[in-house]
């Protein structure tokens, strides 16, 4: 049975975890997304136990009850992850990230122990001559990014205005909260117990501030720490069509920029609904994986 403890770094950061103790050393970590905690993998990391396949999520530095890494770039997401590695005795991990997580599985693949990563509706990086990072997303990211760009002191403004609804959102106002950062496919999804779970996530998630929201949004403008063309190991994207948070032009420069990508476009899907009607295949192919 999978339960959330406090990890403890060697900087004394403490770092929450969800660990489903199946007896491997073989696993999937799992990367939420912006924002997101530990408990946004909470099914997945059941329906892996079901499967006897390890599974461990955690919440990224400032989210939930992990503390704070300020000035974090993508890239140090590793030196995390390789102590949970070590102390939970895993030697071959896949990573999969969503959304905001995407890039933080690609880093993984530069750890020794991470055999592949996949990326579903992971963002681009910033800043690329052939990669409109903003085109064809809602609005609401392009105010928020707009921001993140303006200035830490900017950023931390724009939190103040538009974080406290995320901290009291319930299931039946998440859809509306999300405003124009979902289109007709993923509003389907968005009801009964998935919107209660989503709604509670995200108070979660913001527990304790805003600080992990904010210094994603600073870490994405950056450079990432590590080049998609050293990638060796294999990366499988995903990416349905009608995702207006992180629009599938996103996947396609992904899988343009990492040699050893794979694109599974999935028209009719949006940001959420791929993660919600495509689960089981998407733990399958990590299955593979782990079993080749």
């Amino acid at each position: 049975m999978a339960n959330i403890e406090n990890f403890e770094l060697s900087d004394s950061r403490k770092l929450e975890l969800l660990d489903n103790y199946v007896a491997s050393t073989d696993a999937i970590i799992f990367h939420h997304g912006t924002p997101g905690d530990v408990t946004t993998w909470s099914t997945w990391v059941d329906l892996c136990e079901s499967k006897g396949i390890r599974a461990i999520s955690y919440s990224r530095a400032g989210y939930g009850l992990s503390d704070r890494n300020k000035n974090r770039i993508v890239s140090d997401v590793n030196k995390d992850i390789a102590q949970v590695l070590n102390a939970k005795d895993i030697k071959r991990f896949v990573s999969i990230g969503w959304s905001g997580g995407g890039p933080h599985a690609l880093a993984n693949t530069v750890m020794a122990e991470n055999c592949a990563a996949i990326s579903l509706a992971g963002v681009g990086a910033f800043d690329q001559p052939d990669l409109d990072f903003l085109a064809g997303m809602g609005q609401e990211n392009h105010d928020e990014f707009g921001a993140a760009l303006a200035g830490f002191d900017q950023i931390e403004e724009w939190m103040a205005i538009n974080g406290p609804a995320m901290q009291t959102v319930t299931g039946d106002q998440v859809r509306e909260s999300l405003g124009g950062l979902i289109g007709a496919a993923d509003k389907a999804v968005i009801e009964g117990a998935y919107a209660d779970a989503m709604a509670a996530n995200f108070r979660r998630a913001l527990t304790n501030g805003f600080t992990g929201w904010i210094d994603d949004d600073m870490a994405f403008i950056e450079k990432w720490g590590f080049e998609l063309e050293n990638i060796k190991k294999p990366v499988f994207l995903w990416q349905g069509d009608q995702d207006l948070m992180v629009p599938h032009a996103h996947g396609q420069w992904l899988e343009k920029h990492i040699s050893t990508a794979k694109l599974t476009f999935v028209p009719g899907h949006g940001h959420l609904s791929l993660l919600v009607e495509y689960r089981n295949e998407i733990l399958e192919q990590a299955q593979q994986i782990l079993n080749a």
